[in-house]
């Protein structure tokens, strides 16, 4: 099956065309919608092409670790159920769903999105934590990025919950989560030995690698992580990050919105 997908693949590269019509350097369209949940601090729904990715943030107030007891925290969990995916099970997470929520996590966590320092309430005592929830709804491909692009989408949307008392209202938010700088995953993938951007699930059958570029808004690199069993050369890798700068602008006037 993936043999086949990839010959098909490669004929339709060769015209410059995607199996599902697009050009080859051409992605699919990207919608946000904000504040999708009323019992969050912050939320989006991301549609790219047809998968659909919904992200919330919780907070809570939390004890420091011992090693940062100046810093708060901040978790990424992406939970794959068959409602997104018949093939996703229901369960412990899967390998699939750990490496979704680590490479998120890396390209935030890299990127310096937020300032864990400014998460600290009472050193060594009280800090916020940040928990980023992932949620696809419909895996239609590029799962990757389009859990990044929602995870920024929610942390961007994000408010502190009021602090009453001592005590957490979360019916009542304040100050917006101040965002440090906008990280945002791009994943080149390497299919029929072409590199291409944002795959349909079906064009994903013929995946041989990718790799995953965390990128500033000013082009700077904050993460890499590479997926899949056959290597890039150094000249693959160069190329990825140049189609990847170019695609997270596109996605960046969407966000900016």
């Amino acid at each position: 099956m993936v043999y086949d997908m990839k010959k098909n693949v490669k004929r339709y590269y060769e015209k410059n065309l995607r199996l599902d019509g697009r050009k080859k350097d051409e992605i699919r369209e990207l919608k946000i919608q904000y504040s999708v949940s009323k019992n969050a601090e912050g939320s989006a729904k991301v549609q790219l092409g047809e998968t659909t990715v919904y992200a919330g943030v919780k907070m809570s107030i939390e004890t420091p670790y011992d090693d940062t007891p100046d810093q708060g925290n901040l978790m990424v969990n992406a939970e794959l159920t068959p409602m997104g995916n018949p093939e996703f099970e229901m369960g412990p997470p899967s390998d699939w769903a750990i490496e979704i929520s680590r490479v998120v996590d890396r390209t935030i966590r890299e990127g310096k999105a937020v300032d864990l320092k400014k998460l600290c309430i009472e050193e060594g005592e009280k800090v916020w934590s940040v928990m980023i929830d992932i949620v696809p709804i419909n895996d239609a491909g590029n799962l990757l990025d389009a859990a990044s692009i929602a995870a920024l989408a929610a942390l961007k949307d994000a408010k502190f919950p009021v602090i009453n008392d001592g005590k957490i209202d979360y019916k009542n938010h304040d100050k917006k989560l101040e965002l440090e700088n906008k990280p945002l995953l791009i994943t080149v993938y390497k299919i029929a030995d072409e590199l291409v951007i944002d795959p349909d699930y079906e064009e994903e059958e013929g995946i041989q690698a990718r790799i995953s570029i965390g990128l500033l808004e000013d082009g700077t690199l904050c993460s890499l992580q590479k997926g899949g069993e056959e290597p890039f050369t150094k000249e693959e890798i160069m190329k990825a990050i140049k189609i990847a700068k170019e695609t997270a602008k596109k996605y960046r006037k969407v966000l900016e919105q």
